[in-house]
């Protein structure tokens, strides 16, 4: 049996989208999200490679949306976390998990580092803050355990050209998980949102693969 978990970052409106396919396949899956972004309005845009533009979703959207998934800390404003001061970075995750456990009123145990960006001081205050497991961006097979928790690398993006490969490898090695990540505004057409949608259908046809959360990995099954 291998445990399939899955993750996706930043709370944008192409997650509504996302959700109804996941909970339509059966998928559990983890939301990183950054407390501080989400205003009264769908907000904060930006352009992604030319062709569309990502909006953030409205903060009295998130609770409805994300009905029935995980919610994991992404930090309150995504700032690259090496670049600041170690101070102003334990306010970004110390706030950011308080403010996402009152949004959700569910325990927070999952973080992301944006952009990836970690060193050990960074990794550290994200321990002492509360979670229990932090992802990176680089890719790693098997992926679990993982030597430190705080740095918990995925196999592979859900939209990574070597996906089966790796998923194949995970399995033929024994890992007992198989761990993939991205931003659902990385789906622009509707093959990309169909490709997706039949990598799931491929997943449910797999006897061995069973939807994990991310957080019982490391706490122990709560379903």
């Amino acid at each position: 049996m291998i445990k399939i978990v899955q993750c996706w970052d930043d709370g944008v409106e192409d997650d509504i989208h996302l959700c109804e396919i996941l909970r339509a396949k059966g998928a559990r899956a983890t939301f990183n999200l950054n407390s501080g972004l989400h205003g009264a309005q769908r907000g904060n845009s930006w352009r992604y490679r030319d062709c569309k533009d990502v909006y953030r979703l409205a903060k009295g959207e998130l609770v409805a949306n994300y009905d029935g998934f995980t919610i994991a800390n992404h930090s309150v404003s995504h700032p690259r976390p090496t670049q600041i001061p170690i101070a102003q970075w334990k306010s970004e995750v110390e706030d950011g998990r308080k403010q996402l456990q009152d949004i959700f009123g569910q325990e927070i145990l999952g973080f992301a580092y944006p952009f990836g960006d970690t060193n050990p001081e960074v990794m550290d205050a994200v321990r002492e803050a509360g979670h229990v497991y932090a992802r990176g961006v680089a890719n790693a097979t098997p992926c679990f355990p993982p030597a430190d928790p705080m740095h918990f690398l995925a196999d592979c993006h859900f939209a990574s050209p070597d996906f089966w490969d790796r998923y194949k490898r995970a399995k033929s090695a024994g890992s007992p998980v198989f761990y993939f990540w991205g931003h659902s505004y990385e789906m622009v057409t509707e093959e990309d949102w169909n490709a997706f949608s039949g990598k799931l259908d491929r997943i449910n046809a797999d006897p061995d693969a069973v939807w994990a959360n991310l957080p019982d990995l490391f706490c122990g099954s709560q379903a």
